[in-house]
C-alpha cells in the first residue's frame, strides 16, 4: 500500500480518489493544488495544501505522488506537474482499473490513469504519464509513449507507434501499422489511414489534416 498525495481538486482528482479509494490497494491521504488556486484546506475531507511546499509536509521519503490531469494544452500541464513532483522526489502510482484487461501490468508506467473497460493487448507498452479513459482498444505490438491521452471508445489497431503529446477524441480510429508523430490531435470520430504530421490536427473519415500547425498553448 502506497499513502498517495493527489494533485488537483477538478473532477478528474475527485475521480482519482474515487477509483484510488475503491479500487486499488493504495490510500489517498491529501491534495495538493498551486498556491494561487489554494482557497480552501481541505478537500473531500483530506488536507488540501500548497504544490510549492508539498514535501515538506509530506516527505518523499513516506508518500507517493499521483497528477492524474487532463489533456489541456496537449498534455504539457500535466507533463509540467509531472516533472516539477519528479523534481521534488516523488515517486509516482499508477491507478490501473481492475475492470481493464491487461495481462501484464508491467508495461505501463508511472503515473498513468487507466480506467474501466480498457483492453490492453499483448506486447504492447505504455509510457509514463498517459491518460486512458475508459472502453478503448490498444492493439497489440505498439508503442504508446509519454504524455499522451486517449478520451473514450478510440480503436488503436495493431503495430501503432503514438509520440508524445496526441490526443485522441472520442470514437476516433488508427489503423493498424500507423505512426502517429509527436503532437498530433485526432479529433472526434476521426478515422486515420496514414501516418500523421507533428502538431498536426486531423479531422474527418478519412482524416485530413487541418491546414497549419498546432499551437498547444491554444488547445
Amino acid at each position: 500500500m502506497a499513502k498517495v498525495i493527489i494533485f488537483g481538486i477538478m473532477d478528474t482528482a475527485e475521480l482519482a480518489h474515487y477509483y484510488l479509494q475503491n479500487d486499488s490497494e493504495h490510500e489517498v491521504v491529501a491534495f495538493t493544488v498551486n498556491r494561487e488556486y489554494l482557497k480552501e484546506e481541505s478537500f473531500r475531507g483530506l488536507p488540501l495544501v500548497a504544490f510549492e511546499e508539498v514535501e515538506t509536509l509530506f516527505s518523499p521519503q513516506e508518500y507517493h505522488f499521483f497528477a492524474p490531469m487532463t489533456g489541456r494544452n496537449m498534455n504539457r500541464n500535466r507533463e509540467k506537474i509531472y516533472n516539477e513532483a519528479k523534481s521534488k522526489g516523488y515517486s509516482f502510482v499508477s491507478y490501473i482499473s481492475t475492470h481493464a484487461t491487461i495481462l501484464d501490468r508491467s508495461v505501463i508506467g508511472e503515473n498513468c490513469f487507466i480506467l474501466e473497460d480498457n483492453t490492453i493487448q499483448p506486447f504492447t507498452t505504455i509510457g509514463n504519464n498517459v491518460v486512458l479513459w475508459s472502453g478503448n482498444h490498444i492493439g497489440h505490438h505498439g508503442q504508446i509513449k509519454d504524455h499522451v491521452f486517449f478520451t473514450s471508445h478510440v480503436v488503436l489497431s495493431g503495430h501503432c507507434v503514438i509520440e508524445s503529446y496526441s490526443f485522441f477524441g472520442v470514437n476516433s480510429t488508427i489503423r493498424d501499422y500507423s505512426h502517429i508523430a509527436q503532437g498530433t490531435l485526432v479529433g472526434m470520430a476521426a478515422s486515420i489511414t496514414k501516418d500523421t504530421e507533428e502538431w498536426g490536427i486531423y479531422i474527418g473519415n478519412p482524416a485530413k489534416k487541418v491546414p497549419g500547425k498546432l499551437s498547444y498553448e491554444a488547445y
